[in-house]
C-alpha cells in the first residue's frame, strides 16, 4: 500500500473509523432541504477545516461508510468527488481517500481565479462572470458571446465611416449627451422590424433604448420589484438575472422549463400560492436549452398572467438565431402586460452594448425616468452605429450567414459531446449553446476543468435553487477548438474509470 503523508514523515495516523465519523456528528437527515451528498460534504469539510481530521488521515472506504450510514455508495462517491474537487481530500488508486494538507490563505497570496476555484472557491454567478472577463484569458466552453472572428467587423467600421462623413451635425451628436429615450432614428428602425413581426411598437411611445439586454432587465427589476417580492423565473434559466434578483433580496422561485415552454401547470400553482409581481422568461431561443415556445403554452402563460395579475418580462436575446419570425408573447399580448427586451451584442459585437425595451407607454415613461436617475442616457455613438447597420442590406446577409455557421457548429458540438458520452435530453432548435447531461456532477467537472483554463458552466448556475446536477452548458464555437476537447475527454475518462472501479477514485485533472 502506498504510505500516507504521515507515514512518510515518521508518524503513523490510523484510518479514521466509521464510528468516529458518525459520533462526530453526521447522521443522514432524510427529507431535509439539503441532499445527503451535501450533508456529507459539509460534515467532512467541517472536520477537515477545524482539524478534526488531519493531513494524511485516511477516510473510510466508500463501501464501509455507505453500509454503516445506510446510504447508497453513489452518495458517498459524489461526496468524496466534491471534497476532492475542493482540494480537501485526495484519491490514491487502490488505497482510498486521504486528507490533504490545507494551505494557509494568508501565506498563499493571490491565486488565479481558476486555481481558487479548484481549491474550493464558490462556483457562483460572480465567479463565472469574472472568468469570462479576466485579462488575456483564452476561455472556451461557456462564454456568452461568439468569437470575434465569426462577426463582420466591416459592418461596424463601415457604419462608423458613414457617420463621420455626415459632418458637423454628426460631430455635435457624438460630443453631446444622447436622448433619454434613445436615438430616435434607431427607435424607428427597431419599431419597423418589430411591427413587421406583429409587435405593435410605436417608436415614440412604446420603445426606449438601453445599454444591452442586461441593462434593460435591470431597469425593469429596479422599477417593479422591492425586496421580498416574489418573482418567477425559468428553471433552468439565465444565471445572471438570478444573481441580480438575489442581490436585491427578491424571493426567486423557479418554474420548470419543458420542451415547449414553461410548465403551465406548475406556473398556475405557483402563481396562486405566491402571487408574483413578475415572471421572467426566454421564449424564442431559450438559454441554455436552445428550445422554443409553442402557441398553446404561450396562450396559457398569458391567461395565467392575466388571472393572477403579474407582468411578463420577455427576453428576446437570441431570437435572431431562430431562422424564422419567433412566436412572441409581446405580439399576442399587444404589449399590455409584456415587456419585450432585445439587443444586438450577440449578433453584431459584444462591444456594442445597445438594446431596447418595448412596452406600453406608461411603462416606457417610468423606465426612462429611472434610466436617467441610474446613468443618464445610453451612449449615443453605439446607437448611431447600430442604426446605420440595421439600415444596411448587408445586415440581413450577415445574420443569415452567422446563423448558418452557428447551426453547423452546434451540430458538430453535439456530436462531439455525444462521442464523450454527453447527450442533450432534447435536441435544441437553435442558439449558441449545447445543454447536455455529462453523466457526472457537472460542478465537480467544471472545477477540475478550471485548472486547465477551460471555463465550463455547470447546471447548478442555471437553477434558481442552486441544486447540483449533471447538466452542462457548452458554447457551440468550442467545436472549432481542439484543445478543450482533449481536456474534457480526459476528465470524463477519469470519472468513468473511477465509477467502474467501484468509486475508490475521483475525477482527476489531466497531467
Amino acid at each position: 500500500m502506498t504510505p500516507t503523508l504521515s507515514e512518510r514523515h515518521g508518524t503513523v495516523q490510523p484510518p479514521v473509523s466509521v464510528s468516529a465519523i458518525v459520533s462526530a456528528g453526521w447522521q443522514p437527515l432524510r427529507g431535509s432541504g439539503n441532499s445527503l451528498v451535501a450533508q456529507l460534504v459539509a460534515h467532512f469539510d467541517g472536520l477537515i477545516r477545524n482539524h478534526g481530521l488531519r493531513a494524511g488521515m485516511r477516510l473510510p472506504s466508500v463501501r464501509t461508510l455507505a453500509d454503516s450510514a445506510h446510504v447508497s455508495r453513489d452518495t458517498v462517491v459524489q461526496a468524496y468527488d466534491r471534497l476532492s474537487a475542493q482540494g480537501l481530500v485526495q484519491a490514491r488508486r487502490g488505497a482510498g481517500f486521504f486528507v490533504c494538507a490545507q494551505r494557509d490563505a494568508t501565506a498563499a497570496g493571490h491565486t488565479s481565479s481558476a486555481n481558487s476555484l479548484a481549491q474550493g472557491a464558490a462556483f457562483d454567478t460572480a465567479y463565472l462572470l469574472r472568468g469570462m472577463f479576466r485579462d488575456g484569458a483564452e476561455t472556451a466552453g461557456s462564454t456568452g458571446n461568439l468569437p470575434g472572428r465569426w462577426m463582420n467587423q466591416g459592418l461596424i467600421t463601415g457604419a462608423m465611416r458613414a457617420i463621420a462623413r455626415q459632418g458637423s451635425r454628426a460631430e455635435l451628436e457624438l460630443l453631446g449627451y444622447g436622448v433619454p429615450q434613445g436615438f430616435l432614428p434607431l427607435r424607428r428602425q427597431i419599431a419597423s422590424i418589430l411591427q413587421a413581426q406583429d409587435v405593435p411598437a410605436h417608436p415614440e411611445t412604446h420603445l426606449m433604448t438601453v445599454s444591452g439586454v442586461t441593462h434593460g432587465m435591470d431597469l425593469i427589476v429596479r422599477c417593479f420589484l422591492r425586496p421580498g417580492d416574489t418573482v418567477l423565473v425559468e428553471d433552468p434559466g439565465w444565471f445572471v438575472i438570478f444573481g441580480r434578483l438575489n442581490a436585491m433580496g427578491a424571493n426567486v422561485i423557479g418554474v420548470p422549463r419543458l420542451p415547449d415552454g414553461p410548465d403551465v401547470s406548475a406556473l398556475e400553482s405557483l402563481a396562486r400560492q405566491h402571487r408574483p409581481k413578475l415572471f421572467i422568461l426566454n421564449p424564442a431561443v431559450h438559454n441554455p436549452t436552445g428550445l422554443t415556445l409553442s402557441a398553446g403554452v404561450a396562450h396559457e402563460v398569458l391567461r395565467i398572467a392575466q388571472q393572477y395579475d403579474f407582468l411578463l418580462l420577455e427576453d428576446d436575446t437570441y431570437a435572431e438565431f431562430l431562422g424564422r419570425p419567433p412566436l412572441r408573447l409581446a405580439a399576442l399580448d399587444r404589449l399590455q402586460r409584456v415587456l419585450l427586451v432585445g439587443g444586438y451584442s450577440k449578433i453584431l459585437s459584444s462591444a456594442l452594448r445597445v438594446g431596447y425595451v418595448a412596452a406600453k407607454p406608461e411603462i416606457i415613461h417610468r423606465l426612462t425616468d429611472l434610466k436617467l436617475l441610474c446613468g443618464l442616457t445610453s451612449a449615443l455613438p453605439g446607437e448611431q452605429i447600430v442604426h446605420r447597420i440595421l439600415a444596411d442590406s448587408a445586415y440581413r446577409k450577415h445574420v443569415n450567414h452567422l446563423r448558418e455557421r452557428v447551426d453547423k457548429a452546434r451540430n458538430r458540438c453535439l456530436r462531439l459531446l455525444e462521442a464523450l458520452g454527453c447527450r442533450a435530453v432534447h435536441e435544441p432548435v437553435a442558439g449558441t449553446f449545447a445543454w447536455v447531461d455529462c453523466g457526472t456532477d457537472s460542478e465537480v467537472l467544471a472545477r477540475q476543468a478550471a485548472a486547465h483554463d477551460l471555463l465550463l458552466a455547470p447546471g447548478v448556475l442555471f437553477s434558481p435553487r442552486q441544486a447540483s446536477n449533471r447538466m452542462l452548458r457548452v458554447q457551440v464555437s468550442m467545436a472549432d477548438q481542439p484543445a478543450p476537447w482533449k481536456v474534457l475527454a480526459q476528465l470524463l475518462g477519469h470519472y468513468r474509470a473511477a465509477s467502474n472501479s467501484g468509486g475508490e477514485n475521483t475525477v482527476h485533472a489531466p497531467k
